[in-house]
């Protein structure tokens, strides 16, 4: 019986949005501007058939920063996933924190418990999507928090080399972490992802 309760349970990547999935180019002030990391479509297309749930959790502070009002994110989310839809892939979904504790926009300029390395968006996926398994779980970023985050909530953490992903292992951003591995880019990352799924699961 607890053999068949866990099959139920799918194992689950947390992604980062800037520099893991789509190009990192800073605040995207055009909407046509977001674009895609070569590969990353298929590769979220090759989590979608291995049954692995792909959900986005994002910092976006622009809108808090006064760049662009809240309903650019959701633009900008709605263009990342019909550019993953032509390839056939899709995110099960998307959760973002606006938040930045002192930014001038308000409500948005508040401490939170969702900003990235919290656990907010994670909590709240877990709740809201009970088919998530906690314990085959993995977190995909090229920033510092997103591998501190992937420690916070008990995820392995892929840290990639794309956007600030060099930088961050050189010790010129953020801060130097120990991700369980490192990967090229997202290609790399769920080709390391699945053959880890596959070792729990034989």
């Amino acid at each position: 019986m607890s053999d068949k309760r866990i099959d139920k349970k799918r194992p689950v990547v947390f992604l980062d949005r800037d520099g893991t999935l789509n190009v990192e180019v800073g605040y995207i002030k055009n909407v046509e501007d977001l674009n895609l990391i070569d590969g990353a479509a298929q590769a979220i297309k090759r989590l979608n058939e291995a049954n692995v749930a792909a959900v986005l959790v994002t910092n976006q502070t622009g809108a808090a920063r006064g760049f662009y009002p809240e309903s650019h994110i959701h633009d900008l989310h709605s263009r990342l996933k019909t550019l993953l839809a032509k390839e056939g892939a899709k995110l099960d979904a998307v959760y973002y924190c606006p938040h930045f504790e002192g930014a001038p926009v308000a409500p948005f300029g508040i401490a939170c418990q969702c900003r990235k390395p919290e656990i907010g968006m994670v909590d709240q996926a877990y709740a809201e999507h009970q088919d998530l398994d906690r314990e085959r779980s993995f977190v995909v970023g090229d920033k510092a928090t997103d591998i501190e985050l992937a420690k916070n909530c008990g995820a392995l953490g892929v840290l990639v080399t794309t956007g600030y992903g060099e930088a961050v292992t050189k010790g010129e951003y953020q801060w130097q972490v120990k991700p369980d591995f490192q990967a090229s880019s997202i290609v790399e990352a769920v080709d390391w992802i699945l053959d880890e799924i596959r070792k729990t699961s034989n």
